[in-house]
């Protein structure tokens, strides 16, 4: 993580979170990476029905505070983030969501929402917002990671041991469909017993305090 927050600064990028006030910008980054990054596996027909609903902000993430962004000069340039409740993907306007809270014994986080901008595509922006959103989840206590990738973003995440799974076809407007990969990804033995030793006495703790 380090390593990637020197280049970040060295670059003069800024990573943070996000904030409510950000959603213009984010919509607006979101087409541009989206028409000039999918491309290459969507149709324009596909990319145009899928943003909004599949493709877009979801402000549950921000209200969270499980949502980042990568700033340059005051524009964004890349955003993404994790979550603690069941929705695997999709905007505020999906129609498939569930907010309810994951069990970080039982349940694999979320990655969520991954964007960047075309013209600062494969500089490790991607990367250094998914060490920050891996080492967030591994603080907030959960063993495991779950995502549903992109065509275009499935080389992405297989490079930082993200495991393929199902295949799937989301029902877009239209009659169209957008064909996303589940991936997984389970920390290491040793980190995953001294979270779940670290998380069961929190829960410890707070219960004496009630």
């Amino acid at each position: 993580m380090l390593e990637y927050i020197s280049i970040l600064l060295k670059e003069n990028w800024k990573l943070r979170l996000a904030r409510e006030n950000d959603i213009p910008a984010l919509e607006k980054l979101i087409t541009l990476s989206v028409r000039g990054l999918q491309a290459s596996h969507y149709s324009v027909a596909q990319m145009d029905v899928a943003l909004g609903s599949v493709f877009g902000v979801d402000r549950r993430l921000i209200r969270d505070g499980t949502y980042f962004v990568v700033e340059l000069d005051g524009e964004l340039i890349g955003c993404g983030g994790w979550s603690k409740r069941k929705t695997l993907f999709g905007s505020d306007h999906h129609t498939t969501r569930d907010d309810a809270e994951l069990d970080p014994i039982t349940d694999a986080a979320r990655i969520r929402a991954f964007f960047v901008h075309p013209d600062h595509a494969r500089r490790g922006i991607g990367r250094a917002i998914l060490e920050a959103c891996e080492k967030a989840i591994c603080d907030a206590g959960f063993t495991a990671i779950e995502l549903a990738a992109t065509l275009t973003g499935v080389p992405f995440y297989a490079a930082f041991g993200y495991v393929l799974g199902e295949e799937s076809d989301v029902p877009l407007a239209k009659g169209l469909s957008l064909q996303i990969v589940r991936m997984t990804k389970e920390l290491p033995k040793a980190q995953k017993e001294d979270k779940r030793v670290n998380w069961k006495a929190a829960v410890r703790v707070r219960s004496r305090r009630k």
